[in-house]
């Protein structure tokens, strides 16, 4: 039995169709099961609820062999210790509850790189591995950089203006990976019952770019120009503060792309095994180009 987190979320609802192929009965914790696509409603188990509540891991984790594990997004948390650490806790006590062997967890990349101890979500989201791993339950913490997919928040300034933002150099290079890829080797250490202990995964991507690199490619496949515009990190923040975001969800957004701007995302070495292979190319062709003609 796999218990998903997340089910209708841009990584979970990828997950779903891998473990379905490989014909084990597969768990999910959805607060709205009605968003579950119907062929997938009736092929799996739904507990109702927030993975965040006792009683409702508690009943999801029984009998489960492994789990995977997401948190889902709180833009107006009071603090990314109460977003990452108190909401993963009820988790924790479950996998020991329950018996759970193993978890497979979304992370973030840095471990180690020296601004990592002040890098926001990321510093938050390592203190979370920490916390499952502390339980003894076998976890396997997929690390990851920016996504592709995080360019669909930007569809509207793609579209209507031709640019994209960050508080990122222009020309620093760094890896990039598409969710479905991150899917891909979630759902490959789910269905693998063979490992122990605690590691992380990183997930690369296929090359390291710059925003440049991608405004070229975006106006190659879009056939029209499309440029990065840098913006200071405090525009940035206000701009998530305007939004709607809290303010410890912003700083901590703020944080994290400092230090990414720091070398954060660099400071992992690429091997075979971290290099995924979707290109940003591949991805914008596919998933972009659909989304900016919706």
């Amino acid at each position: 039995m796999i218990v998903v987190t997340t089910p209708t979320g841009t990584i979970g609802r990828q997950v779903l169709p891998h473990l379905l192929a490989a014909d084990v009965p597969v768990r999910v914790i959805a607060r709205d099961p009605a968003r579950l696509p119907a062929e997938i409603r009736e092929r799996v188990e739904v507990v109702t609820g927030s993975h965040g509540d006792i009683d409702i891991v508690t009943e999801a984790f029984a009998g489960a062999d492994a789990v995977f594990w997401l948190l889902p997004p709180d833009r107006r948390t009071a603090s990314l210790d109460a977003a990452f650490l108190d909401f993963t806790r009820p988790a924790c006590e479950a996998f020991k509850s329950q018996g759970v062997q193993r978890v497979v967890g979304i992370s973030g990349l840095g471990r180690g790189a020296a601004s990592v101890g002040n890098a926001g979500l990321v510093t938050a989201s390592l203190a979370m591995d920490d916390l499952i791993a502390s339980t003894g339950v076998n976890y396997r913490a997929l690390t990851m950089p920016s996504f592709m997919d995080n360019f669909l928040w930007q569809v509207e300034a793609i579209n209507g203006q031709g640019v994209f933002f960050a508080p990122l150099s222009p020309d620093r290079k760094r890896p990039t990976c598409a969710t479905r890829d991150i899917a891909t080797v979630a759902a490959e250490l789910l269905l693998d019952d063979s490992w122990t202990g605690y590691d992380s995964v990183p997930v690369l991507g296929p090359a390291d770019l710059s925003n440049n690199d991608m405004a070229r490619i975006m106006s190659e496949v879009l056939d029209r120009p499309i440029r990065f515009q840098q913006v200071s990190g405090e525009a940035y923040k206000a701009m998530m503060l305007e939004s709607g975001m809290s303010e410890a969800m912003a700083q901590g957004m703020y944080d994290m792309l400092e230090a990414k701007e720091n070398g954060l995302d660099n400071a992992e070495p690429r091997t075979p095994r971290s290099t995924t292979p979707t290109t940003f190319r591949h991805w914008c062709e596919e998933v972009l180009v659909p989304a900016l003609h919706q």
